[in-house]
């Protein structure tokens, strides 16, 4: 199972959505990926995000090349309480599946350069096609900091805390803006747990690498034993902010 975020993105992504075009309501981001696996099924998927300067809809749809297929949709809400700003997600899909998350990020320092991060995924527990296969029903505990004014960093587990299966995935996230076309990102992360209790135990190291100029960006990622089990997957993806 997958986690409770959109498509190509993560619940420790607390970044400001992106700020629409002058003179527009939203701002629009397309993404279309290619999911290669070596065992299971490889597939497509469509995402389709509008952003304003609190909220995000989206929906997306996957097919895999045997032609299942599933619909999905979602809304994100930002704000700040207090000295928390805080993430809410809803997420919808084909096959009755409802789910959500809350995350929050706390400042540990009068100067914004370390801050906590807490979150909290769950579901009614039917299947769901999200693609960055941490677990739904979990919880989330990272801290991110400002290494600089261009470069930040995020470190955070996520683990199940629902169904027994001993899922966690660590993930290192370092962004860097390089002017004001090009940014770039490297995440790594490490899985480790099983499909089901008393599955077959799994671990794996991954990788994805995003670079963005202007208003196009392309991620390429290796994702071994997705969803715990014995396929791994290369993803490249490509996308249109408009």
């Amino acid at each position: 199972a997958a986690g409770p975020a959109g498509a190509i993105d993560d619940r420790a992504d607390l970044v400001p959505n992106e700020r629409p075009a002058a003179g527009r309501d939203w701002a629009w981001r397309a993404t279309l990926g290619r999911h290669h696996q070596n065992v299971d099924p490889s597939g497509l998927d469509l995402n389709l995000r509008a952003s304003d300067e609190d909220d995000t809809a989206w929906v997306g749809l996957y097919r895999d090349d045997t032609g299942e297929h599933q619909l999905r949709a979602g809304w994100e809400r930002q704000g700040r309480v207090g000295p928390l700003r805080l993430l809410g997600s809803l997420q919808l899909a084909s096959g009755g599946f409802v789910g959500g998350s809350l995350t929050a990020e706390a400042w540990l320092d009068p100067a914004e350069r370390v801050a906590l991060l807490l979150g909290l995924g769950r579901t009614n527990l039917r299947p769901y096609v999200n693609l960055n296969f941490d677990p739904n029903d979990s919880t989330l505990l990272g801290l991110r900091g400002r290494l600089d004014a261009a470069t930040d960093a995020t470190l955070f587990l996520v683990r199940d805390d629902r169904l027994g299966t001993g899922q966690r995935v660590a993930h290192l996230v370092l962004r860097r803006r390089f002017d004001a076309a090009n940014a770039g990102s490297v995440a790594l992360f490490h899985r480790s747990g099983r499909a089901a209790p008393g599955a077959l135990l799994v671990s794996g190291t991954g990788v994805a690498l995003t670079w963005s100029h202007a208003d196009w960006f392309v991620r390429v990622a290796y994702d071994p034993n997705v969803s715990y089990g014995e396929s791994d997957m290369v993803r490249l993806s490509v996308g249109l902010r408009f």
